[in-house]
This record gives structure tokens, C-alpha cells and sequence, in this order.
């Protein structure tokens, strides 16, 4: 377990939203997807904080695309989730799954 990063809840979300968009993460893409999947509003810079904690963690990568007329001449800043990031999202799941497993409080229908 020594030297993997450790993922908060939001930061492993945040990484499953850049994998599931692909070339088209950045922060309004990556903010729409989670509260399209969670049903929970998101603050945007809690998007940038997390995303900034996981580059810096190398589970993710980031490239400025072209300047747009939309943005003001300004270039989007777009992310992707590196090897070790997927790798770290699978093995959390399958940390979770693990975790899970005969917790009889958490079964479906029971309170």
C-alpha cells in the first residue's frame, strides 16, 4: 500500500468523470457529468481543486486546446486520466468491492 496516493470520495469521482469523457474532459464537461451521475450540485472550483490533486498525484494529465472566440480568445484546459490513474481507479474499486462484502447494514432493503 506505501506510495500509491491515496483518493478522497470527490477526487475518485472526479477521476471516473474524466475517463468516462475522454477527450472532451474539462472543467464545465467533467462539473456537468458529476451532477448529471450524482444528482448533486458541484461548486466548479471544487472541480479545479480536485483535478489540481490528482495531476499532481500523476493520475492525471492536462493540455491547453486552441483559443476559442466563445471564451474570450482564452484556450480550455483539457484532462486525462494517465495509466497510473486508471489503474488507481480500478484498484479502488476493487478495494471498495472488497470493503463492501458482508456488511449486512448496507444490503439492499434494510435500514
Amino acid at each position: 500500500m506505501a506510495g500509491r496516493p491515496f483518493l478522497g470520495s470527490f477526487e475518485l469521482m472526479v477521476l471516473l468523470a474524466v475517463i468516462r469523457l475522454d477527450d472532451a474532459a474539462y472543467g464545465v464537461t467533467i462539473l456537468s457529468a458529476l451532477e448529471a451521475r450524482t444528482g448533486r450540485e458541484v461548486g466548479v472550483g471544487s472541480v479545479y481543486a480536485a483535478l489540481e490533486r490528482l495531476e499532481a498525484k500523476g493520475l492525471v494529465s492536462s493540455r491547453l486546446g486552441d483559443p476559442t472566440p466563445e471564451r474570450g480568445g482564452r484556450a480550455k484546459r483539457y484532462f486525462r486520466a494517465t495509466p497510473d490513474g486508471v489503474r488507481e481507479a480500478r484498484s479502488t474499486r476493487v478495494t471498495l468491492s472488497l470493503l463492501w462484502q458482508g456488511l449486512p447494514q448496507l444490503e439492499r432493503g434494510r435500514t
